[in-house]
C-alpha cells in the first residue's frame, strides 16, 4: 500500500501564533515531526503543507518536499481534509501517480511514541477499514465526572453515582498523534460537505496508546509537559 505522509502546519493560531516554529528543548516544533517522518518504513514519501515560511526552510532543511498551501486553506476554519486533499493532488501531479492512502501528522505534536505511524499504517492496510487514529483513555475528566453550571449549581452531565475511577466506562479521546485515511475515504468526502468528520469514513478504527504517548502543542503549558516527556530517561521519541 503506497501511503503518502502529510505534515500538516499552519502560521496562523489564535493559542500560539506560528507555533509549528516555537523553541522546545533547542529545537522548532516542526523538527520533531520531520524525525517521526523520516524514522517511518512504511512511507513512501513525505511532504509538508502550510503557509509558513520558517516552517517551510526547517523541513526543507530535513529533506521534507513542500507544497504551499493556499490562503483559503490556511485559516482557522479551513477544514484539515481539505487542505489535505489539495496536498495529496498536488504531490500526485508532481509525481504522475496516485497513494492508496494518506497519514496526517500535525506538525505541533513533537512527542509520538516510536513506531506509532508504521503501526497505524499497518491496522489500516490489515484491517480493511476507512481510517485509524490513535486514542488514549480518559481518566479525570470523563463525562461521568463532568457537570454543567447553572450559575454555581453543579448539574451531573450524565446522571451517575460513580465515586471510583475503576468503575468509569472506558472511553478514549482522539490524542492527535496520527490519523491514517485511505484515499477513496478522504476524497468522497467530498460528497458529504457538511460532515466535517466524513474523511474518516465508515469503518473507524483506533490504535490505543497511553496518555504520555503523545503531546499536542495547544498552548504554553503543552510546551512544559513536552519539554518533560521528553527529558524523562525513557523518552518515546523514535
Amino acid at each position: 500500500m503506497d501511503t503518502l505522509g502529510i505534515i500538516l502546519a499552519r502560521a496562523g493560531s489564535k493559542g500560539l501564533p506560528d507555533k509549528c516554529v516555537r523553541p522546545l528543548l533547542g529545537r522548532p516544533l516542526i523538527a520533531y515531526t520531520c524525525d517521526h517522518v523520516a524514522a517511518c518504513k512504511r512511507l513512501c514519501s513525505v511532504l509538508l503543507t502550510t503557509d509558513s515560511e520558517p516552517a517551510k526552510q526547517i523541513a526543507r532543511a530535513q529533506g521534507v518536499e513542500i507544497v504551499d498551501r493556499p490562503a483559503e486553506l490556511a485559516t482557522d476554519t479551513a477544514p484539515v481534509d481539505a487542505a489535505a486533499r489539495h496536498a495529496v493532488e498536488v504531490w500526485e501531479a508532481r509525481h504522475g501517480r496516485s497513494v492508496d492512502a494518506v497519514v496526517l501528522l500535525y506538525a505541533n505534536v513533537p512527542v509520538r511514541a516510536e513506531g506509532v505511524i508504521d503501526r497505524a499504517i499497518q491496522l489500516l492496510e490489515r484491517t480493511g477499514a476507512d481510517s485509524v487514529r490513535t486514542v488514549a483513555p480518559v481518566s479525570k475528566q470523563h463525562p461521568d465526572w463532568l457537570h454543567r453550571l447553572e450559575g454555581d449549581r453543579m448539574i451531573q452531565y450524565r446522571p451517575n453515582s460513580i465515586h471510583r475511577r475503576q468503575d468509569l466506562e472506558r472511553l478514549y479521546y482522539h490524542d492527535g498523534a496520527v490519523v491514517a485515511v485511505t484515499r477513496q475515504a478522504l476524497f468522497d468526502a467530498l460528497q458529504t460537505p457538511d460532515d466535517p468528520h466524513a474523511f474518516f469514513g465508515r469503518d473507524r478504527r483506533a490504535l490505543v496508546q497511553r496518555c504520555e504517548d503523545a503531546v499536542d502543542i495547544d498552548e504554553t503549558s503543552d510546551l512544559h509537559l513536552a519539554e518533560s516527556v521528553l527529558r524523562a530517561p525513557a523518552a518515546v521519541q523514535p
